[in-house]
């Protein structure tokens, strides 16, 4: 979406809340309210440094660690985590911000911090060595977790992952960085822009469907989660691309074609840094293949986690 087209959107927004006020506003959505729709058996909550931390742990086997990216949750890997708990315990947590797990009062959204928490996660539940995976955000967490703890991951999967400096931010993040329109962002919150979010991950807008938008909608409007996606966009982010060549694991860089996020052009990057890496494209793809196109990004990441 165009930046100025985001701004009309959000001019067109801010008078309707001022003529119509409560029929514009997006009220935060409460754990008992939310709970049904977006908790079951396997959802458990944990206690790391005062944050009550949601996740799930399925299956049986070499565990698998599964991190999401910026505006999402542990549902977007719901696909994966159905056919990979038949061979292997699978890990899958909703970052401090998202989802939830929520806000962090004391608002530590550092790469770096989100890599300590996992440490203790997966401390706490008892792991030693495992295969890590993460999209976007959870990209970042993955290859930088690695990096710091290369005895610790066995293999690992970047999807779509971000880390190295680019020019084009995603609309969204410029306007949360922005005065007066990240408080739009805050208590003005339609569908529609969430729908217009998606259609920039995705590459084939007839996937995106009404339950899809309102899960998004529904955990973005969690209590504290936009407040927390504001702060988290006013960081200033850090360049830690140094540390993948310090990466052991062997690594499968999995791009969509046609990622309208992050350029699929970083794909070679990480190539080129990750010493024992390779790459695959998926064509007709956005930002999010295991969410787009959830059994081929699946099977391709299967042959590597199982290859010799």
């Amino acid at each position: 979406m165009a930046w100025k087209t985001v701004f009309r959107v959000f001019m067109y927004l801010f008078v309707g809340g001022l003529l119509f006020g409560k029929w514009v506003m997006s009220p935060d959505k409460t754990l008992d309210e939310l709970a049904p729709k977006y908790l079951n058996a396997a959802s458990k909550f944990i206690a790391i440094d005062g944050i009550k931390v949601h996740y799930r742990d399925e299956g049986q086997g070499t565990p698998v660690l599964l991190i999401h990216g910026t505006g999402a949750s542990l549902h977007t890997w719901d696909a994966w985590a159905e056919e990979l708990s038949k061979s292997y315990r699978v890990i899958r947590l909703d970052l401090p911000a998202y989802g939830l797990t929520g806000a962090d009062p004391q608002k530590r959204y550092l790469s770096t911090d989100y890599v300590a928490l996992i440490n203790k996660l997966t401390q706490a539940l008892g792991i030693e060595r495992l295969h890590l995976v993460g999209n976007s955000l959870g990209g970042l967490v993955a290859w930088l977790y690695a990096s710091t703890y290369p005895d610790s991951v066995d293999r690992l999967v970047l999807i779509d992952p971000s880390g190295f400096p680019f020019d084009q931010t995603p609309a969204v993040i410029r306007l949360a960085k922005l005065p007066v329109f990240n408080l739009l962002l805050r208590y003005f919150t339609p569908k529609a822009f969430i729908r217009k979010n998606l259609r920039e991950v995705f590459y084939n807008d007839a996937l995106i469907t009404d339950a899809l938008v309102d899960r998004y909608y529904d955990l973005t409007c969690f209590e504290g989660n936009r407040q927390a996606f504001i702060d988290r966009a006013k960081i200033e982010r850090e360049d830690y691309t140094h540390r993948l060549a310090s990466i052991e694991a062997a690594t499968l860089i999995l791009w969509g074609e046609n990622d309208a996020w992050i350029p699929v052009t970083d794909a070679t990057r990480f190539k080129n840094a990750i010493p024992k890496s390779q790459v695959h494209i998926m064509p007709k793809t956005g930002h999010v293949p295991m969410e787009e196109r959830p059994q081929e990004s699946l099977s391709i990441a299967l042959a590597f986690l199982q290859s010799d």
